[in-house]
C-alpha cells in the first residue's frame, strides 16, 4: 500500500483513489454537497481553501488544499511535485 501525501501531513491510500478534481464545476460540488449531506466528506484543508477533490472507492470525498496536478504528480512518484 502506497501512501500520497495530499498537503499538511495527511495522507490517502492511491489505490483506494478513483479520481483527483478540481472544485471548482457544478457537478463537482453537487457530489462534494452530496458527500457532505451524507456523512462522507473527508476535511483535510486544516482551514484553507479546497483546491481539488479526492474521489475514493468507498463513495468518501477528501478535500485538499494541493492542485489536482500536484497530487497526480505524487501519485505517479515525480519528485518534482514534491517541492510542491
Amino acid at each position: 500500500m502506497q501512501l500520497v501525501n495530499i498537503g499538511y501531513g495527511n495522507m490517502v491510500a492511491s489505490g483506494r483513489v478513483v479520481a483527483v478534481v478540481a472544485p471548482e464545476a457544478a457537478p463537482v460540488r453537487r457530489m462534494i454537497q452530496d458527500a457532505r449531506d451524507g456523512g462522507r466528506i473527508i476535511d483535510a484543508t486544516c482551514g484553507h481553501k479546497t483546491k481539488a477533490a479526492v474521489v475514493l472507492d468507498s463513495g468518501h470525498v477528501m478535500l485538499s488544499p494541493l492542485m489536482p496536478e500536484t497530487i497526480a504528480g505524487r501519485m505517479n512518484g515525480r519528485k518534482d511535485a514534491e517541492q510542491a
